[in-house]
């Protein structure tokens, strides 16, 4: 079993940086592919970013060149920088393995883009 706890949201300007963190609690955290999901309001939650094992990395054409995943396995930590918000960022950002396992969820973490 696996516990995914996320941090580091916040309210930023658009144009502004977050780094997001999330810390996962389990033994084999480092040979999971882990992923960073988005659930914006009225929409579905979708997949911006993924890392796998040996640190090979897939994004989201939205968030492509603007946002980078990457882990840290000493740590059982999973980071996403992100730059160059935009508005339509906002949404609940969560964690989770790829593919996703539903009890995995945690409460995910908010992060919102406006002036």
């Amino acid at each position: 079993q696996v516990q995914l706890v996320e941090s580091g949201g916040g309210l930023v300007q658009p144009g502004g940086s977050l780094r997001l963190s999330c810390a996962a609690f389990g033994n084999i955290f480092r040979l999971y592919t882990m992923g960073w999901y988005r659930q914006a309001p009225g929409k579905q939650r979708e997949r911006v970013a993924g890392i796998t094992s040996g640190g090979n990395t897939t994004y989201a054409d939205s968030v492509k060149g603007r946002f980078t995943i990457s882990r840290d396995n000493a740590k059982n930590t999973v980071y996403l920088q992100m730059n160059s918000l935009k508005p339509e960022g906002t949404a609940v950002y969560y964690c989770n393995k790829v593919p996703v396992m539903v009890n995995y969820w945690g409460q995910g973490t908010q992060v919102t883009v406006s002036s």
